[in-house]
C-alpha cells in the first residue's frame, strides 16, 4: 500500500487524530534532501556536491522503472525525462514492437483492462486473505483435527482476523469522528464567510461558537494553526476523511472485489499480457511524486530537482488505492527488466503476501538481468526484522524458512532535516538485517499531477531518493554492476554520532543507526561516487 497512515495517534479527548507528522515545525529548503549537511545545515545526501564531482564526466543515460500508482507522463518537469518505448508507434492500437504490450510508449498499467477502465480502489491484502480461509476457517475450534498445513493455515488465519478487526475498528472510529469534525469545520468556514486559504487564528479568536462540538472543532483548528495554515489544516481533514472512508468502504470490505475490471485469471500467474498502457491512472499523486524525486529535470528553471540527471522513467502502474497484488509486482518486475530498466524502485508494501513465490522469482530473474531494486521499508514505526513488510529480500521455501537473499535489493527507511535525537523519522520501519540504508523522507516537495508540486513525506519518498543515487552511478559508472552499486551505496553512507528515537516494544528507545540498519547510516552521493570513482580506478 503507497499511503502513510498519518491519522492514528489519538488524541486524549479521542475526537480526532492528529494530523500529520509533528517531527519537526522547521519549513526546510525545498529541495533539502539534495544539500549538504556541513555546508547548508541539512542532512541531505550531498546530491549538488556530487554533481561538481561528475562535472566533465560522460555518462550513458538510465532507465529507471517507478513501480507505483501512476505516472503523470505530461507534468512539465518530467516530460523531457520519460523513457520512451522506441519501437512502438503510439496510439495505432498495435503492439509493434512485439512485446505483448499494445502501444506501451512510456510503460504499462498492470490494473487496468482491456477497456480503458482502471482500478482505483482495491482491498487490503488481510482481506483478500480472510475471503479466502474464511470459508474454511470460521468454524473450525482450537480443539479440531487438522493436518499440519491445515493448523499452519487456521494459525495465520487468527492472527489475519486479529489484526482485521483492529483496522476495522479504526477506520469506523475515524470515518464517524473525522466526519463529524468536517461538519462542524465546514459550518465554521461557511459562517466566517471566506476560502480556507484565507482563515487566519484571528478569524477563529473572533468566532462565536454555539455548542460543545464546534468549540472543540475551533480548538483543534487553532492549535493546529501553530503547525502551518488553516488551508492545510481544512486539507488534512479531508485527507482523513477520505482515507477513513476508502478503509471502511473498500480496502476493509470483504464484499468489494475490483479485479473484474482487470479480467485476467488472477490465479494464473504465469499470465503476463493483461492490462492497459493508461501510466496515470486515476490518482497519480504518488507515483508523480516518487518519479520527480529520482529525475525531476534539473535547472531547468521549474519546479524541482531530482537526485538524478541522464535518467529516463518508465511509469509502471500496478499499485491501487488499497494493496498491490504479487501477481502485478511479479509482471511488472519482469516488464520493467525486459524493456531496460536497470533500477527499479519499489515504494509500496503490505504486511502479507498471497504468492510470495511469483515475486521472489520475479526478484531472481532481476538479479540475473543485472537490475537493481529499491524498496520503501515501510510507515508503521516497526522492526521489519519481526514484522513483515512484502516484498522482502529475503528468498523463503513453503514453510516460510529463509533460503536466500537478493543481492541486487536496498531496503530503504526514511530520515529527517536535522542531526538530532528526532533524526529517524517516526513513522520509519527499521531492521538491523532487513532495512539497508536511510534516506530523507520527510517533508519532500516534488511533482504531483497537473504541473503541480507538493510536500510529502514517507519511506515512499526516501526509496526514490536511494534510486536517484543509483542511477546516477550506473550513468556515469556503467561498468559497475547492480550489486557493486549496491556495495558502492552502503559503504559510502553518512555515519551519526547520535542516538535517535525509536519506537520499540511498546514504548520510546534511544538507538544509533548501526543498530537499527545494516549500514548504520544516511546514504551520501558525493561520498557513493568518490568510492565508485574509487573501484572504476583499480580496474584500469
Amino acid at each position: 500500500m503507497i499511503g502513510t497512515n498519518k491519522f492514528l495517534c489519538y488524541l486524549a479527548l479521542g475526537i480526532l487524530p492528529t494530523l500529520g507528522f509533528s517531527q519537526d515545525k522547521t519549513t526546510p529548503a525545498a529541495n533539502w534532501y539534495n544539500l549538504d549537511f556541513q555546508k547548508d545545515g541539512y542532512m541531505g545526501i550531498s546530491t549538488e556536491k556530487a554533481q561538481e564531482l561528475l562535472k566533465g564526466k560522460k555518462a550513458s543515460p538510465v532507465i529507471v522503472a517507478v513501480l507505483d500508482g501512476g505516472v503523470d507522463v505530461q507534468h512539465e518537469d518530467l516530460k523531457d525525462v520519460l523513457w520512451t518505448n522506441p519501437k512502438e508507434i503510439p496510439g495505432n492500437g498495435k503492439d509493434d514492437d512485439g512485446n505483448g504490450y499494445i502501444d506501451d510508449v512510456h510503460g504499462w498499467n498492470f490494473i487496468g483492462g482491456k477497456d480503458g477502465k482502471n482500478v482505483d480502489q482495491d482491498n487490503l491484502e488481510v482481506t483478500r486473505q480472510i475471503r479466502i480461509y474464511e470459508p474454511k476457517y470460521i468454524s473450525v475450534l482450537p480443539s479440531t483435527p487438522l493436518s499440519e498445513k491445515e493448523r499452519r493455515e487456521f494459525v495465520a488465519y487468527q492472527k489475519m482476523i486479529t489484526d482485521y478487526t483492529s483496522k476495522m475498528d479504526e477506520a469506523s472510529f475515524g470515518k464517524v469522528n473525522y466526519g463529524g469534525l468536517k461538519t462542524e469545520i465546514d459550518s465554521i468556514i461557511k459562517k466566517i464567510g471566506k476560502e480556507p486559504k484565507d482563515i487566519n487564528k484571528a478569524d477563529l479568536e473572533a468566532f462565536q461558537t454555539t455548542g460543545d462540538r464546534q468549540k472543540m472543532a475551533i480548538r483543534i483548528a487553532k492549535k493546529e494553526l501553530d503547525n502551518g495554515s488553516f488551508d492545510k489544516f481544512y486539507t488534512d481533514i479531508q485527507d482523513a476523511v477520505k482515507y477513513f472512508t476508502d478503509q471502511a468502504d473498500f480496502h476493509l470490505n470483504k464484499e468489494f472485489d475490483p479485479r473484474g475490471i482487470v479480467g485476467d485469471n488472477y490465479e494464473d500467474v504465469t499470465e503476463k499480457y493483461y492490462g492497459n498502457n493508461d501510466v496515470k491512472g486515476p490518482d497519480a499523486e504518488h507515483g508523480t511524486h516518487v518519479a520527480g524525486i529520482i529525475a525531476a529535470k534539473r535547472n531547468n528553471d521549474l519546479g524541482v530537482n531530482g537526485v538524478a540527471d541522464n535518467v529516463q522513467i518508465m511509469a509502471v502502474r500496478l499499485v491501487p488505492n488499497g494493496d498491490e497484488r504479487d501477481k502485478d509486482v511479479a509482471n511488472g518486475i519482469r516488464y520493467a527488466v525486459d524493456n531496460g530498466a536497470k533500477v527499479i524502485n519499489m515504494s509500496f508494501g503490505k504486511g502479507y503476501a498471497h504468492n510470495k513465490k511469483a515475486v521472489d522469482d520475479a526478484i531472481k530473474y532481476a538479479e540475473s538481468k543485472d537490475v537493481l531494486l529499491v524498496h520503501a521499508a515501510g510507515n508503521d514505526s516497526q522492526d521489519n526484522d519481526i514484522e513483515k513488510n512484502f516484498p522482502t529480500k529475503y528468498f523463503t521455501d513453503s514453510l516460510d524458512a529463509v533460503i536466500g537473499e537478493a543481492r541486487n535489493w536496498i531496503t530503504v527507511g526514511a530520515t529527517g532535516l536535522k542531526s538530532d535525537s528526532e533524526l529517524l523519522a517516526e513513522f520509519s520501519n527499521y531492521g538491523y538485517r532487513s532495512v539497508d540504508v536511510f534516506a530523507p523522507g520527510v517533508k519532500i516537495n516534488s511533482t504531483i499531477p497537473e504541473s503541480k508540486y507538493k510536500e510529502n513525506q514517507g519511506t515512499s519518498m526516501a526509496a526514490p531518493v536511494v534510486s536517484g543515487l543509483a542511477a546516477m552511478i550506473r550513468a556515469y559508472y556503467p561498468s559497475l554492476s547492480a550489486e557493486q552499486v549496491k556495495d558502492v551505496i552502503m559503504k559510502s553512507v553518512t555515519k551519526v554520532d547520535q542516538k535517535v528515537k525509536v519506537k520499540k516494544d511498546g514504548g520510546t528507545k534511544r538507538v544509533y543507526l548501526d543498530e537499527i540498519s545494516v549500514s548504520g547510516g544516511i546514504v551520501n552521493a558525493y561520498k557513493a561516487i568518490e568510492e565508485a570513482n574509487k573501484i572504476v580506478s583499480q580496474k584500469k
